[in-house]
C-alpha cells in the first residue's frame, strides 16, 4: 500500500483539478452537461484512480490504477485541445493545462516503471 497523500503526481492533479475548476467556469451553460462534464470527469479520475490504486495490495494492481489514470489523463487532454479549438479556453490557459497535463502524464508514467519492476 502506498500514502496517495504524499505522491507528488497526485498532488499536482489536485491543483491542476482546482485550475481547470476555475477556467470551465466561463463556459457556456449550453455545454454544462457536454464538454464541461465529460472534461471535468476525466480530470477528477487521474487523482481518484491514483488513490484508489494506492490502496491496492500489491504494486501490479497499483500500476493497474496508474494505466486508468494515464488513460484518462489523455482523455483531459483531447478534450482541453477540443475546447481550445472551439475558443472556449484563452491561449494563456491553454498553454498551462497542456504543460501541467503533459507534466502529470510524465509523472505517472515514471511512477508505474517504478513500481513494474
Amino acid at each position: 500500500m502506498h500514502i496517495f497523500r504524499e505522491l507528488e503526481v497526485w498532488k499536482k492533479s489536485i491543483l491542476l483539478c482546482k485550475e481547470y475548476y476555475i477556467i470551465s467556469k466561463n463556459f457556456p451553460k449550453d455545454e454544462l452537461f457536454g464538454l464541461t462534464s465529460q472534461s471535468r470527469r476525466s480530470l477528477y479520475s487521474i487523482p481518484s484512480n491514483i488513490a484508489e490504486g494506492a490502496g491496492r495490495d500489491t504494486n501490479p494492481q497499483f500500476c493497474q490504477f496508474l494505466n486508468i489514470a494515464l488513460g484518462s489523463s489523455f482523455e483531459f487532454e483531447t478534450q482541453v485541445i477540443i475546447a481550445n479549438d472551439l475558443d472556449l479556453i484563452n491561449a494563456n490557459d491553454f498553454e498551462s493545462l497542456m504543460s501541467d497535463i503533459r507534466h502529470i502524464q510524465n509523472m505517472i508514467i515514471r511512477l508505474k516503471q517504478n513500481y513494474s519492476k
